[in-house]
């Protein structure tokens, strides 16, 4: 796997894991019977999930989907809510030959939007609208707050390299022993020379967004992930 083929991944991976959880969770095959059953239910959570009817109307999800989506995540996650040590065993049942921890700690951040330590059902229906049913702005707007670690609006190299590392322990066997040792390095100085470019050291949302708008390849596997469900 060259270069040019993990900065993909880096922008792309988020959606590839979630398909791979609503396969877990039987989702994609799953058919859309309404059922007054599953509103009951979601009465008797500990944690009460929104109205669908607001959910609705914040998502890009219909009813129907939205039971589904409730009844498998009710299944996984009993208690309404998912903690970080939950979320990192679920990811790490997806690449049993590496290391997916540290990513996903990235990835639980990412979703846990009011930084409780907690991820609830609408925070999962908000995140999974915008990877599965958003917008090439909405997605890209997403990986961008992913890997701005510090959330100042900027994505720097310690910031890259940490999410490239991260990516690498993750695919394991996958990448190692291909790639060098400091491939993860070289990486991030061709994702800033492509990205970077005013060549102030730091990567802005605006200049994220361009480029990844230029890559034809980042552009078409973004469309392969438009409506699984």
């Amino acid at each position: 796997m060259n270069l040019e083929g993990l900065e993909m991944i880096a922008v792309l991976i988020v959606i590839v894991l979630f398909v791979k959880l609503l396969e877990q969770f039987g989702l994609i095959e799953a058919g859309l019977e309404d059922s007054v059953e599953d509103e009951l239910e979601m009465a008797t959570v500990r944690h009460r999930p929104e109205a669908l009817e607001l959910l609705e109307a914040q998502s890009k999800f219909t009813k129907k989907e939205l039971q589904i989506l409730y009844r498998g995540f009710k299944n996984e996650c009993p208690s309404g809510v998912v903690n970080e040590d939950t979320f990192k065993e679920i990811y790490s049942q997806f690449f049993p030959q590496g290391d997916s921890t540290t990513y996903a700690h990235f990835l639980f951040n990412a979703f846990d939007t009011d930084h409780n330590g907690a991820v609830s059902f609408e925070d999962f229906i908000n995140g999974l609208s915008i990877l599965l049913r958003g917008t090439v702005q909405e997605k890209l707007n997403w990986a961008f707050n992913l890997y701005d670690i510090n959330k100042d609006g900027y994505i720097t190299k310690e910031e890259m390299l940490d999410i490239m590392k991260a990516i690498y322990d993750m695919m394991g066997k996958c990448t190692y022993p291909v790639l060098k040792e400091d491939a993860p390095r070289q990486h991030v100085e061709t994702f800033f020379q492509k990205m970077d470019k005013n060549k102030d050291g730091v990567v802005t949302i605006d200049e994220f967004i361009e480029s990844c708008q230029k890559d034809e390849n980042i552009m078409r596997s973004m469309q392969l992930f438009e409506n699984v469900i």
